[in-house]
């Protein structure tokens, strides 16, 4: 009788049995902590060790050229989470707040300049105020069309800013510096309808050019 036969049975020992007739761990059941450490960097070892798949299997999937049916016990593992995908996400979301802050505070400096343009002689006379202008503005008709249609041109500009920002957000591109373009170009075109009628009221020609 060989050393491998236990007594009273005339079996070869048990292969998955330890001296201490406790089962031999399954694929790192017992694993010490040094060895659970260098499982985490392996993934897809760390997934087939929890479930209690054979590490080899999972690693190196059946060939179906070799057989129509998978390996008994095989499952595939679930897909892996890009960390760096994910944080760019985190990035992408916090690019998307920031430009709908900016979007929500550029809209209440809409309706409030809007109301200030419609209303154009109210607007030139606190211009010529703040100028040092004396004198009374007199061009009101000229003032009134450039104010509505400066009006127009600035909730014009707001409203293709907000359709940039959702079109670029759709592709996952940034959006922040949108409305900041947006608002300075939105602003650029309202001050020159503003300015057109100021420059053409002869008080505010003297004042600027008193010498022509």
């Amino acid at each position: 009788m060989s050393d491998d036969t236990p007594a009273g049975n005339g079996r070869p020992a048990d292969a998955g049995a330890s001296n201490t007739g406790r089962p031999r761990p399954a694929y790192g059941e017992y694993a010490t902590p040094e060895e659970q450490r260098a499982r985490i960097q392996q993934p897809d070892l760390t997934y087939a060790l929890e479930t209690g798949q054979d590490p080899d299997r999972v690693a190196y999937p059946p060939n179906p050229a070799e057989s129509h049916a998978p390996a008994p016990g095989w499952v595939p593992l679930p897909p892996h989470v890009d960390a760096a995908a994910a944080s760019n996400d985190g990035r992408r979301r916090i690019d998307l707040i920031v430009a709908l802050v900016l979007l929500a505070y550029g809209l209440v400096q809409v309706v409030l300049t809007v109301i200030r343009a419609l209303d154009y002689p109210s607007f030139a006379r606190q211009f010529m105020d703040l100028a040092g202008i004396s004198g009374e503005f007199t061009n009101l008709a000229e003032g009134q069309t450039w104010g509505r249609i400066g009006a127009f041109a600035f909730v014009a500009g707001w409203l293709i800013t907000a359709l940039v920002v959702y079109l670029r957000a759709r592709r996952h591109r940034w959006v922040w510096w949108v409305p900041l373009v947006g608002a300075v170009v939105s602003t650029v075109l309202l001050t020159t309808c503003l300015v057109i009628p100021l420059m053409n009221d002869p008080v505010v020609v003297d004042f600027f050019l008193p010498n022509r």
